[in-house]
């Protein structure tokens, strides 16, 4: 492989989320530049998710693990991926159809770039009934995504970094990208909107909000490594 030929892995992780997953790789699917690759890896769901991931079996490879959360889901995805890029949906999210495409004229303009995010949009999940609706806070704006769905990477770049802490309940990827500006990779955030975030009653952020502990723990890590103590 090389930079010529930009094949990209899309890596899924899906817990319990057969409700969105297919919509989430319809998503892929429709990209305008295809990935080499869909991997979806199960998490230890509980529901129907499997079943939905193999009615794309010719499209999408399935791999399962034990419940062990996104973070090793997206580790093990990583370490399957065929492609010299890396790409993730989370299972209940949905990509804008140009985004790969988009992403890939970045890097090949702008060879030294490791890392490209995009603008992401918050949306209620239809199914809502409107009380619930009013209880989740959406954000109504088009926003910078710092997250793993707006993300793509050269995977070699990843390896530079390493693999998403499992140690953290909410944070792990505030956790490798603070890892990641320290090691020096070179980011880009795009103005185009590539990823639309689906809000709803189970989001891991609504339904381990008190674990938002992490996040201090986290950025406390950081500047302990960049002063080097050793991490408390």
């Amino acid at each position: 492989m090389s930079e010529a030929q930009p094949l990209v892995s899309a890596i899924v992780p899906v817990y319990n989320c057969d409700r969105y997953l297919k919509e989430a790789i319809e998503s892929i699917l429709r990209q305008t530049h295809p990935p080499f690759e869909i991997l979806a890896i199960d998490d230890g769901s509980t529901d129907n998710s499997a079943a939905v991931a193999r009615e794309f079996s010719s499209s999408v490879q399935y791999y399962s693990q034990p419940h062990q959360g996104a973070g090793t889901a997206r580790n093990y995805g990583t370490q399957l991926a065929k492609g010299n890029y890396l790409a993730f949906l989370d299972a209940d999210d949905i990509w804008e159809e140009n985004k790969l495409n988009r992403q890939l004229e970045i890097f090949a303009n702008q060879p030294e770039v490791d890392i490209i995010f995009g603008q992401m949009k918050n949306f209620h999940s239809p199914e809502l009934p409107e009380e619930v609706k009013q209880q989740i806070y959406c954000p109504p704006e088009i926003i910078p995504g710092y997250c793993p769905g707006t993300m793509m990477i050269k995977k070699e770049a990843f390896e530079r970094v390493g693999l998403f802490e499992n140690q953290w309940k909410l944070g792990e990827f505030i956790d490798w990208y603070l890892k990641a500006m320290e090691a020096g990779l070179k980011s880009v955030m795009l103005p185009d909107l590539v990823l639309r975030r689906r809000i709803h009653q189970t989001n891991t952020g609504i339904r381990d909000r008190d674990f938002r502990k992490d996040y201090v723990r986290i950025v406390k890590a950081s500047l302990d490594r960049r002063r080097g103590k050793t991490p408390t």
